[in-house]
């Protein structure tokens, strides 16, 4: 495949890695010839100097022969532009923007992004979607990662093991044993930098990652079983008033009975948010600051938020809320070279809105029905949601003898509204929704497997 990806920063190196790791074609356009360098150097990619707007530089990026546009830049009506250039003038087929602004994303104005309009096919919203991430992780306090697919009947979890947790040292053959009616597969392990496909026979140890697939009404008690059934937060402060702390705090009113502090520096912008919550305290001051804290009540506080656009910020936000009493403290990190430090000084848990942005971005890239993407520990391996169709070799025999490739694991299968935790005699129909983990290496084995082939048709 043949993609220009408009944007050299963390969102769009981190594409153009993913891509060319795959032996995609790829051309990186940055107006910053520093970033360019960095990208090709790095990278197996071609990289190009200009704004990802112009005609001519879409024209020496390749824009007549490529098969997507992937536009990320920081300005929202650069991605635009190249796309309607790039439908226009080049007639590329797939055409992704990220777009910040939220009153381009007003549903007043949904007609916008239409054909005949501005020819976007696919809309990334980072700020949204990562406060997505937020609140689906502050639903789960015990896990470091948590994502649903299938409309949330299915979810994948992601859990650090202490030492003291009930089923380390334990045959995961055992685990399904003891818990037969427990709705979860584990389907991948990691330890240390190694990430592997889970076997019956594997044991776990203290301080292993594992990642779970599981019916949404399962994931309490499967995190009660390993030790980590933490209740989900009534009290929470919020660090920084953006879209971000803005989008959280509107879905934590709609959560119901919650008391929510929000801590914003610029007096206008506390002022302008605090008219557009309806029971979220505004507080207009330094997030670090000690008293202000105290004033927004951080003792009694089970979660802390930071969510300012500045890592070090979070981090150090994270750290005083907690040492002034609050339970959990999590961070906006944009730099994952923060991620160690964070977790190193206390903070329990951070969001990084690169991988949330890739993951939404590889779902529209993968090739066959894929509904839902989410990429694992930096690419090692992602969660995929699909569609069965007719002509997919796992359909219409028992899973035992479908062959699946090592690096590939079937978490759940999901038949009229009901959630199947699959075994060897599970029988994948026509139409089934399958999400399962494929380690980076056998991605390609499940898009061909649930590729739409010409006998579909």
């Amino acid at each position: 495949m043949r993609v220009i990806v408009c944007g050299a920063g963390r969102v769009g190196y981190g594409i153009a890695r993913r891509l060319a790791r795959e032996n995609n074609s790829v051309t990186v356009i940055d107006q910053s010839k520093e970033l360019v360098r960095t990208v090709v150097e790095r990278l197996d990619v071609r990289g190009v100097v200009g704004n990802g707007s112009y005609p001519d530089v879409l024209s020496e990026a390749g824009a007549r022969e490529a098969d997507m546009l992937i536009a990320v830049t920081y300005s929202d009506e650069v991605n635009m532009i190249a796309c309607q250039i790039a439908h226009a003038l080049f007639n590329v087929p797939t055409k992704i923007a990220r777009i910040r602004a939220g009153g381009y994303l007003d549903p007043r104005y949904s007609d916008l992004f239409s054909r005949n309009q501005i020819p976007i096919d696919v809309i990334i919203s980072p700020e949204r979607e990562v406060s997505e991430a937020i609140m689906q992780r502050m639903s789960t306090p015990g896990a470091f990662e948590t994502k649903s697919f299938v409309d949330g009947k299915v979810w994948a979890v992601g859990v650090k093991l202490r030492d003291d947790c009930p089923i380390v040292n334990t045959p995961l053959r055992q685990v399904a044993e003891l818990f037969p009616d427990l709705k979860i597969t584990i389907v991948a392990i990691k330890r240390d930098d190694h990430m592997w496909r889970a076997h019956a026979e594997d044991q776990l140890a203290g301080g292993d990652e594992i990642y779970f697939v599981a019916d949404r009404d399962d994931v309490g008690r499967a995190l009660e079983i390993m030790g980590e059934a933490e209740r989900q937060a009534r009290r929470v402060i919020l660090v920084g008033g953006g879209n971000i702390g803005l989008y959280v705090a509107r879905g934590l009113e709609k959560m119901g009975a919650m008391k929510i502090r929000l801590i914003e520096r610029d007096r206008k912008r506390a002022e302008q948010i605090a008219e557009e919550l309806e029971r979220a305290v505004v507080l207009q001051g330094d997030g670090l600051d000690r008293a202000l804290l105290r004033e927004a009540g951080v003792a009694d506080a089970e979660t802390v938020v930071a969510v300012t656009d500045n890592d070090q910020v979070n981090i150090l936000a994270s750290v005083v809320a907690k040492r002034e009493g609050a339970r959990r403290a999590m961070a906006l990190i944009n730099d994952q070279d923060y991620g160690p430090v964070a977790e190193a000084v206390g903070v329990d848990r951070h969001i990084d809105p690169r991988a949330t942005t890739i993951s939404t971005i590889l779902q529209h890239i993968r090739r066959g029905r894929i509904k839902g993407v989410y990429s694992l520990s930096d690419g090692q391996a992602e969660l995929i949601d699909a569609v069965a169709l007719e002509t997919s070799p796992l359909v219409n025999k028992p899973l035992r003898e479908a062959h699946l490739p090592e690096g590939v694991m079937i978490g759940a299968v999901c038949r009229d509204d009901k959630v199947v935790m699959p075994a060897g005699d599970t029988v994948i129909n026509p139409g089934d929704r399958v999400v399962l983990m494929a380690l980076r290496e056998h991605v390609k084995d499940v898009e061909q497997m649930f590729r739409v082939s010409l006998e579909y048709f």
